[in-house]
């Protein structure tokens, strides 16, 4: 396959003195875990203690640990700048992450201006790796597919972006990893899931009702309406399935992609999705008790 990953696993970093880092704060937001997660992978990758590093920002050891940990205020981009030179991290996808959860924490769009105007976004890496630009022409498209399910189009838009940035802040892990597709699907289902309502711990597809393949064959309005409260049931039922399952069953029945398709875009066998495909239904339709159990 195209995109499958051909390079080996790094090799772990020695351990660095000094106490550990500690742990991303619970309060922090999805939008700003998502390029601070990287930032400290940057970080614990390059061998440097906090001490080291607050040198060369400067910054105080004590600030530096709370800035990567999401403790105290949002950071100014101008710190969050300096710390990824040293760090050797591309600047315009963090950039960009930065500033959404800037504006999910609230930030105006002045404060966030007024927070960069001093930092240029120049950077040693302008581009995206060589292949991330072709994957992304590739997948884009039934990405937006995926995310519409979900979201509202300026949301979709928003994660689907994301979703890029990320991969692009990550493109060394993912190339780590068995499969670059695999991991870029995690990205975007985490994406995505992130700025998804909720109800009862599990995603709400009701606003996806208006555009699956079956509504589109429909014109009567009697028949679309019958259409849509079927649907409805099917979507919560869905919406209550294991991920991977609903996963399958939202690429193959509301999306309308082929074995094939959902095979890539999850980055599994065929096999895989048509054993998830199964199982999904016979949880959403189990049959009657008269069968018996299924195997």
């Amino acid at each position: 396959m195209p995109f499958e990953s051909r390079v080996p696993a790094p090799q772990p970093v020695p351990a660095r003195p000094g106490r550990k880092l500690g742990p991303i704060a619970d309060t922090v937001g999805s939008s700003h875990r998502a390029w601070l997660e990287h930032t400290r992978d940057s970080y614990l990758a390059s061998g440097l203690t906090l001490s080291e590093l607050g040198l060369r920002i400067p910054l105080a050891k004590s600030k530096l640990s709370e800035l990567l940990r999401g403790l105290g205020l949002y950071p100014r981009w101008e710190v969050v700048h300096r710390l990824s030179a040293e760090l050797d991290m591309p600047v315009s996808p963090l950039y960009r992450l930065w500033r959404q959860a800037a504006l999910d924490a609230q930030k105006t769009c002045e404060w966030v201006q007024r927070s960069s105007d001093k930092s240029a976004l120049t950077t040693p890496h302008p581009h995206p790796p060589v292949a991330h630009e072709p994957f992304r022409r590739t997948v884009e498209g039934d990405y937006r597919r995926y995310a519409q399910v979900f979201l509202t189009d300026a949301s979709r838009d928003a994660a689907v972006d994301d979703t890029f940035d990320i991969l692009w802040l990550s493109w060394n892990s993912a190339l780590a990893s068995p499969d670059i597709r695999r991991y870029a699907w995690n990205i975007l289902r985490a994406t995505v899931m992130a700025k998804t309502p909720h109800l009862d711990g599990r995603p709400e597809l009701g606003s996806a009702v208006f555009d699956t393949v079956v509504m589109r064959g429909l014109t009567g309005v009697a028949e679309r309406a019958e259409q849509m409260a079927e649907s409805l049931e099917l979507f919560r039922a869905i919406s209550r399935l294991p991920d991977h399952l609903l996963d399958v069953m939202v690429l193959r029945h509301l999306c309308g992609h082929t074995v094939e398709q959902t095979s890539a875009l999850l980055g599994v066998p065929p096999p895989v999705v048509r054993s998830d495909e199964r199982h999904a239904i016979r949880v959403i339709f189990p049959p009657p008790e008269s069968e018996g159990p299924i195997e």
